[in-house]
């Protein structure tokens, strides 16, 4: 289990710097540079503030210098990647657990260089779905500084993992035209530009034909979900609703189980 445990710590601290990416994108601020701080007092918060999960329980989900509540965003965001993280190495390794050695701590050598490339693209992409499932819940905006470069790095790890360029040319076309259709047929109304370059993103890293279950899987999750919020009166038929949150989710469905879907929908077929 030392494996599992060390993915998601990793996972943790990742996550929380994708709460920083999250917040200092909304503000304008640089990323990389200058400390964290409490977004309220906005006091320059120690290393003691800042442990993943940790800090927020013994603070009791508040800030040490101004007692203001903490956003339940931070501990869910860090929480959510970690176990996120884990998914990706059970679904993508599948290693032994049991008896590994230290020199095995980050991955046992029955990985091949394949699984562990295709281990970093569903990290990578999972982060970059965290951030956008976030920040479009929050401020129904899906930021191009993120999708945009990751669409260029996902297509090349596609790419490099086997995918033809024809599939993937394809795919990212599809996404991005079956968006932008919506798109100009509504004046902008129906979805917002940032659901073109999630669609292409979607595209790049899924390919053909699993772009399909991931458009499939939102769309079923947002149905569902708005006709709970719409019967239980938190949302009437003209409230916003952030289909990025929902397009991420679907992304992940893909990612994990798209092709156990597909093979289940051809069986019942056949």
């Amino acid at each position: 289990m030392l494996i599992i445990l060390f993915i998601f710590i990793i996972g943790l601290i990742i996550g929380s710097f994708l709460n920083v990416v999250i917040w200092r994108l909304h503000s304008n601020e640089s990323i990389i540079s200058g400390r964290s701080q409490c977004s309220q007092c906005k006091t320059k918060l120690k290393a003691k503030d800042l442990v993943p999960l940790v800090s927020f329980i013994v603070l009791r989900g508040k800030c040490r210098y101004c007692q203001k509540p903490i956003s339940w965003q931070y501990p869910l965001v860090e929480l959510a990647t970690g176990l996120l993280f884990v998914l990706v190495y059970l679904v993508n390794l599948q290693l032994p657990v049991i008896g590994l050695q230290s020199s095995d701590i980050f991955f046992a050598p029955a990985a091949t260089p394949t699984q562990l490339l295709k281990f970093f693209r569903d990290i990578f992409l999972v982060s970059v779905l965290t951030i956008i499932f976030v920040y479009d819940l929050r401020w129904q905006l899906i930021p191009d500084q993120v999708t945009i470069p990751s669409i260029v790095l996902l297509f090349v790890f596609s790419l490099l993992l086997g995918q033809s360029l024809g599939s993937l040319v394809f795919a990212v076309l599809v996404g991005f035209g079956f968006f932008g259709l919506q798109y100009w047929v509504s004046s902008g109304r129906w979805i917002g530009g940032g659901d073109l370059r999630l669609g292409a993103l979607m595209g790049a890293a899924l390919g053909w034909p699993l772009l399909i279950v991931g458009l499939l899987a939102a769309y079923i999750v947002g149905a569902a979900v708005s006709v709970v919020l719409l019967v239980s009166g938190k949302a009437q038929a003209k409230t916003p609703i952030a289909f990025g949150t929902f397009l991420a989710l679907g992304t992940l469905v893909a990612l994990f189980w798209g092709e156990k879907i597909i093979n289940w929908y051809f069986g019942l077929l056949s």
